[in-house]
């Protein structure tokens, strides 16, 4: 499986005329060797793998890699040891690297090591690796499968326990403490719960803030499994039945990401799919108040390729698995989000998440 993928790297530098490809970015190190530890570089050619790591996981990679990948361990440092192997091979001269990636303190450092006037030459390269990580293969689904299951098994645990008078930060360590119990490996990204006129912040973090009776709560999140993300928005009312104006609003939400889930398809480009649950919106009178992008791809990454967004002009591959996360937000009043994650199959979209959508008093 992964030496599929180094050998369709390969390719992919041998067209580009290099003789190698540095591969620094975590995630893409993992999804070409199996490696997770915190410290390594990937030299890639069209016949091989080498991976630098230090000590602390000299035991690690002998579980984590597959046995057709080089490994070797830095005595220092990394880019010290880099130059050391691209001195021992001279038929490498070109090199692609991750322009994106690499951060200029970390190619400062690697200059440094490396000496002055060297033979090679490096071309800046993009999405490279991340292009291969579009679409996913049948291990990797299931994967995915198993973090939303972990997911949508801590919500379940969570939401009986929501109370007003709570504070976001204490249904946030809640949600937190469930993942952690069901087998989350760790948190994506930041858990987003907010409540009443915060839940009109997109991105809001956890707060201090006391939920009040007849109040949105809004929970995104998500969960790790082998490595692999989930990533899930609910939004519910507290403590009373919901409102005329909440329900309308969610339900609009709701029908534009049923609408969308069920068109999004490979092929289709990331602005169309855009477009299918935006246009439900602005029909509605609501198109200023949803000012982000539909979605976006996840794998070992909660946001990667491919994107759903208006300027996405690439079609979408078989195998992805991408969000359709449309929300409505109005300052002062609130939002509501609903996010499900959808693979696109050879006969069509299979939402993965299945976690009820409709508007629950908690």
């Amino acid at each position: 499986m992964r030496a599929a993928r180094r050998a369709g790297l390969g390719a992919l530098i041998a067209e580009r005329g290099v003789d190698a490809m540095l591969v620094s970015a975590l995630p893409n190190i993992r999804y070409l060797t199996g490696f997770s530890g915190s410290n390594a570089l990937l030299l890639v050619t069209a016949d091989g793998a080498t991976l630098l790591t230090d000590f602390r996981y000299a035991t690690q990679v002998k579980t984590e890699v597959d046995p057709l990948v080089e490994v070797l361990i830095a005595p220092a440092s990394l880019w010290t040891e880099l130059w050391r192997i691209l001195g021992a091979r001279p038929a490498i001269g070109r090199i692609a690297f991750e322009t994106a990636r690499l951060l200029h303190q970390e190619a400062q450092r690697f200059l440094a090591t490396g000496a002055k006037g060297a033979r090679w030459h490096w071309e800046p390269v993009v999405d490279l690796v991340e292009g291969l990580r579009e679409a996913k293969d049948a291990g990797e689904v299931a994967e995915i499968r198993a973090a939303i299951a972990i997911a949508e098994q801590a919500l379940n645990a969570t939401l009986p326990k929501v109370r007003v008078g709570m504070t976001e930060l204490a249904v946030a360590g809640e949600l937190e403490r469930a993942l952690r119990a069901a087998g989350s490996e760790g948190f994506p990204f930041e858990t987003i719960v907010a409540s009443g006129p915060r839940s009109a912040l997109p991105h809001a973090r956890a707060s201090t803030r006391v939920i009040e009776r007849g109040e949105l709560l809004l929970i995104d999140f998500g969960a790790i499994h082998h490595g692999y993300c989930a990533d899930i928005t609910r939004t519910f009312v507290v403590g009373t039945s919901p409102s005329d104006r909440q329900r309308e609003i969610h339900a609009l939400v709701r029908e534009s990401n049923g609408s969308a889930s069920a068109l999004v398809r490979q092929g289709m480009r990331g602005r169309d799919a855009d477009a299918s649950a935006r246009d439900y919106i602005e029909r509605a009178g609501f198109g200023e108040a949803f000012g982000h992008s539909l979605g976006h791809g996840i794998g070992l990454e909660v946001h990667e390729a491919p994107r759903l967004a208006k300027t996405a002009e690439a079609p979408l591959p078989l195998g992805a698995v991408v969000t359709i996360e449309p929300g409505v937000y109005l300052e002062g009043w609130g939002g509501v989000r609903i996010e499900d994650d959808v693979l696109l199959g050879p006969e069509g979209p299979v939402v993965l998440t299945s976690f009820p959508r409709d508007l629950v008093q908690l």
